[in-house]
């Protein structure tokens, strides 16, 4: 039985320059590195950084994405650290809640979003997306 997300591992063509991204600008743990990677934290999140050479730091096309969450009130203050720090943004919000779309320099599609799942099948149960059903609710959501 699967009881929740273990971590996330991205591949990256240079080390460093993704390491000090992610402990300087978006503010995570370094908690180890050796040569070909490293190990990061924020929260509950585990995120791991592996060289490889092969890759090119060009964003893929579809919109697989890694988000990241914001309160509201500090919402405003991350996406102007971010863009004083030349992030790209590669898609205007959209949807439910504040969210800002950036990627990271490898090229990798992140979001700082407010909000949660509750908050977003709120939003979907006034406006539900073309043949959407809600199957289940959140624990602990009114619905």
């Amino acid at each position: 039985m699967l009881i929740g997300l273990n971590h996330l591992t991205l591949s990256v063509t240079g080390l460093e320059r993704s390491i000090q991204f992610y402990q300087n600008i978006l503010g995570l743990t370094l908690n180890a590195r050796w040569d070909t990677g490293a190990y990061l934290s924020l929260a509950d999140l585990w995120l791991c950084l592996t060289l490889d050479e092969h890759r090119t730091s060009t964003p893929h096309p579809e919109y697989t994405h890694y988000a990241f969450t914001a309160t509201k009130e500090g919402f405003t203050a991350i996406t102007e650290h971010l863009r004083a720090h030349g992030v790209e943004e590669w898609r205007q919000n959209q949807s439910e809640g504040d969210s800002f779309y950036f990627l990271d320099p490898e090229g990798h599609k992140l979001e700082v979003h407010v909000g949660d799942l509750n908050s977003r099948l709120n939003a979907c149960k006034q406006n539900p997306y073309s043949g959407m059903e809600i199957l289940i609710w959140p624990q602990g959501s009114a619905g």
